[in-house]
């Protein structure tokens, strides 16, 4: 589409503020920005939308408009909002540059304008397809006319016999067609997440196809604002420096879109549908995101009192601020967990705190649901390399073993091990710590200090993806991790090595019935059965035991080495 057709449509509210003699640019794309150098995430033709966040005095004009020349932006739009008018030295910056530049009325959403583009890009392109987009457009609008992904998902499944879904990056499913039977299982979104996750690592170009039993799925990267944008065939990609490094600032929080259909063979203008689709979703996926804005604050503000130690009335009176934006309507402050979760990158990268803030506000919803509501009531902060969640509880009840409910560690991982390892596979790693519910303020600092020393126990573990709980710090378990190595090797070896190359000469099994033993609690009978053996027979490899170690398994000391020395090997 031609720049000057934005003026011919009153509904976008656009006024021209120069480049006038520019107007028969053609429009190739939208992107919504308030960074102050989005150049990485630009190929050219766009679209550029800004709310002038960046612009923190006059001076800030010139560098940025000659960014945008730089990466042969077709025009800037400005909104008024923000500072009330678009300012004069942003004028005349765009002026010297000949870089067309709209003012966007303060009573217009750039999700309005960033719709009409896609749609009128996409129609040009797609031919007959174009009804498609047009009716796509529903949705973009708020409240319950609206309808979020779900629209444009059963659009293609009404006007293009596709079926599609929407996952996270975890594999929970965000949106899918409302007649889809069946529909996706939790094992086939965790693996297609998994693949997902595993080509952006690898800089696959998408569609990702993915063959599942004899099924083919292809997958669409949905990035939000301020991301790389997605690169259909035959456009440039984003270069430089910063290319590979923003994967890895994105790839734990992008969402995909899941087509059941195999787009190997598909003509360009069905896939430039698709990547016009994925843009529209990306639109509401920002919209969620700015929704997060007011509970991140209210963390961050808790987290930093905490850390500061600031008076347990003081931390108090923010609980209470924060109770009812995350359980309106529960009239009295709840009990408290805190998680700490930490994304660590083979480098050394300390700059991951957002990656793990966004990552962990998708791993504490219920795998289960889907949309927003559930993350509606988490609120996570970080800092430093960390991200610190604030959960509430509404009623915390007592387990059967005394325990009191709440979020637990390995629950938490149970359903998003598998797509997260995939994503993180040679590269890094994703560490969590859970604390027990706290009651009051006092109580919140010990639960952030037990919650993270939590984590560090998980982080002693192997594997890419670990939690401990607050259980286990009560436990042998939380020492062990911080024995240092050549300790270990040394008292497993005094103890164990006779009993090892013993087993190898002799076939005896000596370290399978000591574990058995002591797992017994030192009963000669239930070891006996267990291991299907002669109390006799039990008895002798028992004596041998004690005669290769020179200990003896009637002491409670010996028992405790052996049992340390069997945990640390």
């Amino acid at each position: 589409m031609r720049l000057r057709a934005l003026l011919d449509t009153d509904a976008l509210g656009l006024k021209l503020l120069g480049g006038e003699d520019e107007l028969d640019r053609t429009v190739r794309g939208v992107m919504t920005t308030d960074l102050r150098d989005p150049s990485r995430y630009l190929s050219g033709g766009e679209l550029v939308l800004t709310g002038l966040a960046w612009r923190r005095d006059a001076a800030d004009s010139e560098p940025f408009v000659r960014l945008l020349v730089q990466a042969q932006v077709a025009a800037l739009a400005a909104g008024e909002a923000e500072l009330g008018s678009v300012p004069e030295d942003l004028v005349a910056a765009c002026a010297r540059h000949r870089l067309p530049l709209f003012a966007v009325h303060e009573s217009v959403a750039f999700a309005t304008v960033t719709e009409h583009v896609v749609r009128q890009v996409s129609g040009e392109r797609a031919g007959d397809l174009a009804a498609v987009v047009d009716r796509h457009r529903r949705m973009m609008t708020s409240g319950p006319a609206g309808g979020g992904p779900d629209v444009v998902l059963d659009l293609l499944g009404s006007d293009l016999d596709l079926r599609a879904w929407v996952l996270s990056p975890t594999g929970r499913q965000v949106a899918g067609p409302k007649d889809a039977e069946p529909a996706l299982s939790a094992e086939v979104r965790a693996k297609l997440a998994a693949e997902h996750l595993a080509a952006t690592r690898t800089g696959r170009r998408s569609p990702h196809r993915v063959p599942v039993g004899s099924t083919t799925y292809s997958l669409f990267p949905v990035r939000g604002r301020g991301q790389p944008p997605v690169t259909p065939p035959g456009a440039r990609a984003p270069q430089g420096a910063g290319a590979g490094r923003d994967v890895r600032e994105t790839v734990l929080s992008d969402w995909l879109l899941v087509v059941e259909a195999d787009a190997g063979d598909w003509a360009e203008e069905r896939l430039d549908l698709l990547y016009g689709v994925t843009q529209l979703i990306a639109v509401e996926r920002d919209r969620r995101d700015a929704a997060r804005t007011v509970r991140r604050r209210l963390a961050q503000e808790v987290l930093e009192l905490v850390q500061t130690g600031a008076a347990p009335a003081e931390i108090a009176a923010r609980l209470r601020v924060a109770a009812p934006v995350l359980l309106p309507g529960l009239g009295a402050a709840p009990h408290w967990q805190v998680v700490v979760a930490r994304v660590e990158w083979e480098d050394g990268d300390e700059q991951t705190g957002r990656v793990a803030q966004t990552l962990l506000e998708e791993i504490l919803v219920d795998p289960h649901a889907t949309g927003p509501e559930q993350s509606d009531r988490i609120a996570v902060a970080h800092t430093g390399g960390e991200a610190v969640a604030l959960v509430p509880l509404p009623a915390v009840s007592t387990e059967h073993d005394g325990s009191e409910a709440g979020v637990l560690a390995e629950a938490l991982l149970e359903s998003v091990r598998e797509p997260l390892s995939a994503g993180l596979d040679g590269d890094g790693r994703v560490t969590l710590g859970v604390s027990a519910a706290v009651h009051s303020a006092e109580g919140l600092r010990g639960a952030l200090e037990e919650a993270r020393h939590a984590r560090r126990v998980a982080a002693a573990r192997p594997g890419r993806v670990c939690a401990a709980g607050h259980q286990e710090l009560a436990s042998h378990v939380l020492l062990l991790p911080f024995v240092p190595d050549d300790v270990r090797r040394a008292f497993t070896a005094r103890l164990l090595d006779p009993l090892r190359d013993y087993d190898r000469r002799h076939r005896a099994e000596l370290i399978p019935t000591l574990e058995a033993f002591l797992d017994s609690d030192g009963s000669w009978t239930r070891c006996a059965n267990r291991l299907h053996l002669h109390v006799n027979t039990l008895r002798y490899r028992v004596g041998r035991i004690e005669q290769l170690t020179g200990r003896d398994l009637s002491r409670l000391e010996d028992k405790l080495d052996f049992f340390l020395a069997l945990r640390m090997s």
